[in-house]
């Protein structure tokens, strides 16, 4: 499925809106979308096993590093089989929509192994994006996402710095991008272990360990 050398337009509401059916349908054939987030642009697809071991190849990912879950709601976090704690609970009370992942134990029954991490579980954040929120909520279920750079490259933050790493494999309607502008500069999620009694940040980032603290006094990590 052809997007064209420029990508999808995914800006304004009307563009978003028109972007959903042809966006599903490239998903739903195993395809690979670049798209905006509230940190940088990604890559994901659907979480089926096929579409994971795709998405690994193209960025060329190495065994144990896996991906995350992008979500529109927490419902999702229960089809999932995901386990939130009452700490983690806490924190995606106050945090999300946002830039903030959890990584959550469960889903052994419906999420590919190739998505576990070291630490056991499945790592997850509820986009603040709209256009993003908008598209994963069309879909059902949640969408993987990885950053949209070349290894060794910085991370993208506009469609062009994904269409000049990425040009072949856009041309060619492997990956379908969508073009949601340039990105204001921000720093990464930031990431914290909800699988052990106490939680932990394994990788600071956009939210301060301290304002975590306010939730979850006892957090370890980033001091």
């Amino acid at each position: 499925m052809t997007t064209g050398a420029r990508g999808v337009p995914f800006w304004s509401l009307p563009e978003i809106e028109a972007s959903i059916a042809g966006t599903l349908a490239h998903l739903a054939e195993g395809g690979i979308v670049a798209y905006p987030t509230e940190t940088v642009y990604g890559f994901g697809g659907a979480i089926d096993s096929a579409s994971v071991d795709r998405l690994v190849a193209m960025k060329h990912r190495p065994s144990g590093k896996p991906f995350l879950l992008l979500i529109s709601g927490s419902e999702m976090i229960e089809r999932l089989g995901l386990h939130l704690s009452r700490a983690a609970s806490q924190l995606a009370a106050r945090f999300w929509p946002g830039p903030l992942t959890l990584v959550l134990s469960g889903g052994e029954r419906r999420v590919s192994p190739r998505l576990r991490g070291p630490e056991g579980g499945i790592a997850v954040r509820w986009t603040s994006h709209p256009g993003l929120q908008r598209l994963i909520s069309a879909m059902g279920d949640p969408l993987t996402s990885t950053s949209a750079n070349r290894p060794g490259l910085p991370p993208a933050m506009s469609a062009g710095d994904v269409l000049s790493s990425w040009s072949a494999e856009i041309a060619s309607g492997t990956i379908r991008l969508l073009d949601g502008g340039t990105l204001e500069a921000s720093a990464p999620s930031t990431v914290v272990d909800c699988t052990t009694k106490r939680l932990r940040v394994i990788r600071p980032g956009a939210i301060a360990a301290s304002a975590l603290r306010e939730s979850v006094p006892d957090l370890l990590g980033d001091h």
